[in-house]
């Protein structure tokens, strides 16, 4: 019995997938669990604009990065530190820092997708990457360090 699932089965597929089972399991534990649906014209329709609308969806959110990202260019984030006479800084900006900065200006970002290899400790200017979404729209922001004491 062919079958539409609905969800990610162990040893079987992921969601969506159209598999091939045996006509028990799917009457008896796949359809009766909401695991999957009988693969008809009518729920491959279904299943056709579910896909469709999910892809659209997926392009709209990767508009919407796309602008944070140009949003994000004209920008510039400054934060201060301690610093001594020499220059040397005591400290360091850290992706939490970025991240409550981006708050504040109304682009929420989570801390994890601010790409910094270590923190800023350094007076003046510094670029930071951010992935704004999966990998694809990466922003970058301007980040101006300046020195107090």
């Amino acid at each position: 019995m062919k079958v539409i699932l609905l969800k990610d089965v162990k040893n079987v597929g992921k969601k969506d997938d159209i598999k091939e089972v045996s006509d028990g399991y799917a009457r008896n534990y796949l359809i009766k669990n909401k695991l999957a649906v009988a693969y008809t014209k009518g729920s491959v329709k279904i299943l056709d604009a579910q896909l469709e609308e999910r892809r659209l969806q997926e392009e709209e959110l990767k508009r919407q990065a796309e602008a944070i990202a140009a949003k994000l260019k004209e920008m510039k984030f400054e934060f201060y530190l301690n610093a001594g006479k020499e220059g040397q800084v005591f400290g360091s900006i850290s992706s939490k820092q970025i991240a409550e900065a981006l708050a504040k200006a109304g682009i929420n970002v989570e801390r994890r997708k601010i790409m910094m290899e270590q923190p800023v400790a350094s007076l003046g200017f510094s670029h930071v990457k951010v992935d704004l979404y999966r990998g694809q729209v990466i922003g970058d922001i301007t980040v101006l360090v300046h020195g107090k004491g």
